[in-house]
């Protein structure tokens, strides 16, 4: 056992890593609630069919997101290993993978706008959230294009440009929402459309500033030979399919519990989807900040994994979890206190206040588990080991969560706060289920050390 004064190096080194990808992912956060707000403040309709093509684009970026995710545990075996030529490999053929599937996902996501008449909104809700929807999948080609770099500079354990870049594009998003939401300088005012066109502008500009600091810093610039010189192999294609496969398929069955959620809260009405869209948005503030460090987290282990330290992999590891505890404890005090206030900086509506109020409830109920959940699975990306946890994400996401949604909110007439409920059974599940695989690997881990100590 290890006394928590031993753990304070690890949490020093940890918040190194996670303090700048905490930034950019409080930032990318930040940008998304200012449209909310800003969209709000248009209107209570505009929120609400922000609420729902979010709900459906959502899908399909974080499928596309996860893909990139594998990129850095291998890049961070790699630079653990001082093998440069194979970190330039991965990030060709990551590059090539990836270009690929967002493309497809693309055109899929284009061709469901076409079916929104069916999900079962008011129309005039469709209407609105249709052309909005599909801004938002043309931006999703240069967002993934910096998340692949993204992830390969985090498996250096360089987690500063995302950051900067990431600060930039929210200021230039918020300015062309200024703009174009409301008409300001003589633009023109498109509403919704606006926010969508606001968040275009920005996702260009992300990979286009991170090319400019690979053409600048040396440590980027290094690559460009090596770049021009290794070839894209099947091999190496198929190992980051292997590792961002299940990521990208657990991140979605989480995230479709949340996206099919958010299309039976507007079979309650507009009110209830756009207190939905309130009360996630808080909650994605929280979560974003506990997923700066879950990448830390990750490249930590990657690290320590791949020089055979399984001492240190599991303090870093631990004191993640300390990290989270904390902060998400904290998080949770501060949505019960405030749950009265806090939707009133996206609208004025009363009804919509307060039933926002009371989602919020749940939204501090499950914060352990949903900090404990990101990571834990955290961990076991920094371990390559992700097939498990994909079965898992769709135990405890769409076997459990959604039917215990759908029987509170429907059969037991729970409404919102049934579909709430939901998120918090499966939330706590699936850290349950993560929990019960490190715990086995481990143990694995310390059984190993002991054999090889006692040679």
């Amino acid at each position: 056992m290890h006394g928590l004064k031993s753990y304070f190096p690890y949490y020093s080194r940890n918040l190194k890593i996670a303090f700048p990808v905490m930034l950019s992912q409080a930032g990318q956060v930040l940008v998304q609630q200012v449209d909310n707000m800003m969209v709000g403040y248009v209107g209570i309709d505009e929120l609400a069919a922000s609420a729902f093509a979010n709900s459906v684009f959502v899908l399909g970026l974080v499928f596309a997101m996860g893909f990139t995710f594998g990129l850095t545990p291998l890049v961070g075996h790699a630079f653990a290993q001082n093998d440069r030529k194979e970190a330039a490999s991965l990030l060709k053929c990551s590059f090539l993978t990836n270009s690929i599937i967002v493309i497809i996902l693309s055109v899929l996501l284009w061709g469901i706008s076409y079916t929104f008449h069916l999900m079962g909104q008011p129309e005039h809700i469709v209407e609105m959230a249709v052309s909005y929807y599909r801004i938002l999948v043309v931006s999703l080609i240069p967002f993934i294009m910096f998340f692949t770099m993204k992830q390969f500079a985090e498996g250096m354990a360089d987690t500063k440009h995302a950051m900067v870049i990431t600060i930039v594009a929210n200021l230039i998003n918020i300015f062309f929402n200024y703009l174009l939401i409301f008409g300001n300088f003589g633009m023109p005012q498109l509403g919704l459309d606006g926010a969508g066109y606001g968040t275009l502008i920005s996702r260009i500009s992300m990979p286009l500033l991170f090319i400019f600091f690979f053409m600048r810093k040396e440590k980027f610039r290094s690559f460009i030979p090596l770049l021009k010189t290794v070839k894209a192999s099947k091999a190496r294609v198929i190992r980051l399919l292997s590792v961002g496969f299940p990521i990208a398929t657990q991140i979605l069955l989480e995230v479709t519990a949340f996206g099919l959620s958010g299309i039976m809260m507007g079979w309650l009405g507009v009110v209830p989807l756009a207190a939905h869209n309130i009360a996630l948005g808080l909650a994605t503030v929280s979560f974003m900040i506990v997923t700066g460090i879950g990448s830390a987290t990750t490249i930590r282990v990657s690290h320590q994994y791949s020089v055979k330290d399984f001492a240190a992999l599991q303090m870093a590891a631990k004191a993640s979890i300390h990290l989270v505890l904390v902060f998400m404890t904290f998080a949770a005090i501060m949505f019960a206190l405030f749950r009265n206030l806090l939707p009133m900086l996206y609208t004025q509506d009363s009804e919509v206040i307060a039933l926002a109020a009371q989602l919020l409830v749940f939204v501090a109920v499950f914060q352990i588990f949903d900090g404990l959940q990101v990571t834990l699975l955290s961990i076991l990306r920094g371990l390559a080991d992700v097939r498990n946890a994909m079965i898992y994400a769709l135990i405890a996401y769409i076997i459990v969560n959604l039917p215990v949604s759908y029987f509170f909110a429907f059969e037991l007439g729970w409404g919102a706060g049934g579909i709430w409920l939901g998120f918090v059974v499966g939330l706590g599940l699936a850290a349950a289920l993560f929990y019960s695989r490190i715990h086995k690997l481990f143990n694995k881990f310390d059984r190993n050390y002991s054999t090889s100590k006692s040679k």
